[in-house]
């Protein structure tokens, strides 16, 4: 499955658009990982914990995405947009969201 952010693939026609397509991700931060993620923000640094989650969101919320736009027969999403959001009693998940729209390419 091609997915990209662009509204047109290079040097392949769109054939045929399927309509819009999305997948959503809500994962939840745990409480070790806030207390070390405040550690490093005092003494600096990345928190890899909190990049892992946000990376498992975003590539589940792509499959799911993609899972979709196969269910129409499409082989292909443009014009992805991936949006990130906190949600839940204190901010305490984060939601990730990809749409786009499915299409079929020759």
């Amino acid at each position: 499955m091609l997915v990209t952010t662009t509204h047109n693939v290079e040097g392949r026609k769109i054939v045929e658009y399927r309509g819009i397509v999305a997948g959503e991700a809500i994962m939840g931060a745990n409480v070790f990982r806030d207390f070390f993620a405040s550690i490093r923000d005092i003494v600096g640094g990345r928190a890899g914990s909190y990049e892992k989650v946000m990376s498992d969101a975003r590539e589940t919320a792509i499959a799911e995405m993609t899972a979709r736009a196969a269910e129409l027969g499409c082989n292909a999403v443009i014009g992805v947009d991936i949006d990130y959001e906190t949600v839940g009693a204190n901010d305490s998940m984060l939601m990730v969201t990809a749409a786009g729209t499915a299409v079929i390419v020759a």
